[in-house]
C-alpha cells in the first residue's frame, strides 16, 4: 500500500474550489479533506498551487501506425505528460485506418509500449462495416468522417449514416463537413493559392449542413451522438437543445483563431473544419460558457513544418496543440474570462462522462488519481523549439500565457515534472469504458468505481 498527501492545495472540485489536502491510496482518490499531516509515504508541497483533474483530450491524432515522421505515440504522449493531458482519446485515419477490432487492438499494443498517458482508440465507420462496429468492444464509440478524409473513411451515402446510426449501439461522433458543398465550393475556386480561400472552400454552409443533418439522425434513432470540433456560431442552435442524446466540442483554434490571422500565420492555422470568423470565435466561447457545447479538444493533427510549407491547396490541415491546450485556458481564467472549475468541466469532467470513462474526470473519493498542479501565476512564452510534438511547432509560438501545468501525475505517479522532466519508465493505461451509464446527461454519480 502507498500513500501520497498532496499537502495545502487549492482543490479544483467539481463545483467549488477549496484549500486542503489530499490523499491518494494505489492510485486512487481516497480523501478530499485530509489534515495537512495526514499520514503518507511521500508529500507533494502544493503550496500556492492549484490541484485540477488531468485533461482528458477526446479528439487527437497521433498518426501512430503509419506516419510516425509526423508524430507517435511516445512523442505525442510527452507533450500530453507536459501540458497536464493524463488521457487522450485517437481517432482512426491512422494507416491502416482501425476499422477493425483488430485495427483498434494493434493501436492498443503499440500505446502500452509507448505511451505515458492513459489511452483509448475510436472505431472508424466506412460504408460496409457496420458487423465490424457491432462485434467491438472495449473503445470510446464510432468515428465518422462526413466529409473529405483518407482512404476508405469517408461516409457521406445517406443509406450508410442511416444504417450505422440505425443498427449500433456504441456512441458516435462525427467530421461534419458536408462533402457535396466543399467540392462546390472547391470547384468555383478551382486554381486558387490563396490559403484564405480554404475557409471558402470549407465554409459556414458545408459545417453546418452536415451538423444538422447528423443532429437529425441522431434524434430520430435516439442514438448517442456528439459534434466534433464545432466551428461556426450558427451550428450552436443544433447542439444546444440535446439532451438526452446530443453533445459537441469546441477547439482551441476555433475559439482563438479566425480567417483575419491567414495574414499572419499561413497555413499554420489551416484546419478541417476550417477557421471562420472573429464573430464565431465569440458565439463559439459563449457557447461554453452557458452550457450549450460542453467540451473543449484540441484536434491535435500534426504534420512537419516542411510539409505545412507547401503552397495552397499542397499545404495539409491540421496543426499540434495538446501541450498548450490547458495553458491557454488556464490563461483565460488569469484573464477573468472563465473560471478554473470551468475548465476542469468543459476539459476533463464532461469528456469522462460523454464517453463513460470508469474512475476519470474528477477530484472525488473512489477516483483515479489523474492529477495536475498548476500555477496560475506563472508566465511562460511558447516557443516552437521548445515544443515535445515530433513536429516541432505550435501556431502559438511567441504567444505568453499566464497560468501553467507544472506536475502532472497518473494513479497518483509523477509522470512529468516541470523541474525534473519525464519518467520514461512509466506507461499509462488503456481507458475503461462503461456505455450503460447514460452518457454526459446523466448523473455522475458512481463512475468513480
Amino acid at each position: 500500500m502507498s500513500r501520497t498527501l498532496f499537502r495545502n492545495a487549492s482543490i479544483v472540485l467539481p463545483n467549488s474550489v477549496v484549500q486542503g489536502s489530499l490523499v491518494v491510496e494505489d492510485g486512487k482518490i481516497v480523501d478530499v479533506n485530509a489534515g495537512d499531516h495526514a499520514s503518507a509515504d511521500s508529500v507533494v508541497e502544493c503550496d500556492g498551487l492549484h490541484l485540477m483533474p488531468g485533461v482528458i483530450d477526446d479528439q487527437v491524432h497521433f498518426r501512430d501506425p503509419g506516419l510516425t515522421h509526423k508524430e507517435d505515440l511516445a512523442t505525442a504522449s510527452r507533450a500530453c505528460a507536459a501540458g497536464g493531458v493524463t488521457s487522450f482519446l485517437e481517432m482512426p485515419n491512422t494507416k491502416p485506418p482501425a476499422v477493425t477490432a483488430e485495427g483498434v487492438r494493434a493501436k492498443e499494443r503499440i500505446a502500452s509500449k509507448k505511451s505515458l498517458v492513459n489511452y483509448g482508440f475510436y472505431i472508424g465507420a466506412t460504408p460496409d462495416n457496420v458487423d465490424e462496429l457491432n462485434t467491438v468492444k472495449d473503445v470510446p464509440g464510432i468515428k465518422i468522417f462526413i466529409g473529405s478524409s483518407t482512404g476508405n473513411l469517408l461516409v457521406d451515402e445517406q443509406e450508410a449514416l442511416e444504417r450505422i446510426f440505425a443498427e449500433t449501439t456504441l456512441p458516435i461522433c462525427a467530421h461534419c463537413e458536408d462533402e457535396t458543398t466543399v467540392r462546390a465550393n472547391a470547384e468555383r475556386l478551382a486554381g486558387t493559392t490563396n490559403i484564405a480561400d480554404h475557409s471558402n472552400i470549407r465554409d459556414e454552409n458545408a459545417a453546418i449542413n452536415a451538423t444538422r443533418r447528423a443532429t437529425e439522425l441522431s434524434r430520430r434513432y435516439k442514438h448517442r451522438f456528439h459534434v466534433l470540433h464545432v466551428s461556426t456560431a450558427a451550428e450552436v442552435p443544433l447542439v444546444a437543445d440535446g439532451a438526452p442524446y446530443i453533445t459537441s466540442e469546441v477547439c482551441l483554434h476555433h475559439l482563438f483563431f479566425n480567417v483575419d490571422d491567414y495574414a499572419r500565420l499561413g497555413s499554420r492555422i489551416q484546419m478541417n473544419p476550417s477557421i471562420k470568423t472573429a464573430a464565431d470565435n465569440k458565439g463559439l466561447y459563449q457557447a461554453l460558457l452557458d452550457g450549450s457545447i460542453q467540451v473543449i479538444a484540441t484536434d491535435h493533427a500534426p504534420h512537419t513544418l516542411e510539409e505545412k510549407s507547401q503552397p495552397y491547396p499542397q499545404s495539409p490541415s491540421g496543426l499540434p496543440a495538446v501541450e498548450n491546450s490547458l495553458a491557454l485556458m488556464l490563461n483565460e481564467v488569469s484573464a477573468g474570462r472563465c473560471e478554473i472549475t470551468q475548465v476542469a468541466s468543459w476539459m476533463c469532467d464532461a469528456p469522462a462522462r460523454v464517453w463513460g470513462m470508469v474512475g476519470k474526470g474528477r477530484i472525488e473519493p473512489g477516483y483515479d488519481a489523474d492529477l495536475v498542479l498548476v500555477n496560475l501565476a506563472e508566465s511562460r512564452t511558447i516557443r516552437d523549439a521548445e515544443q515535445h510534438t515530433k513536429a516541432k511547432w505550435s501556431p502559438w509560438d511567441q504567444v505568453t500565457l499566464q497560468g501553467w501545468p507544472v506536475a502532472t501525475y497518473i494513479g497518483g505517479h509523477p509522470v512529468f515534472q516541470a523541474s525534473k522532466g519525464f519518467d520514461e519508465s512509466f506507461r499509462g493505461q488503456k481507458l475503461r469504458f462503461d456505455h450503460s451509464r447514460g452518457g454526459y446527461w446523466a448523473t455522475p454519480e458512481g463512475i468513480g468505481s
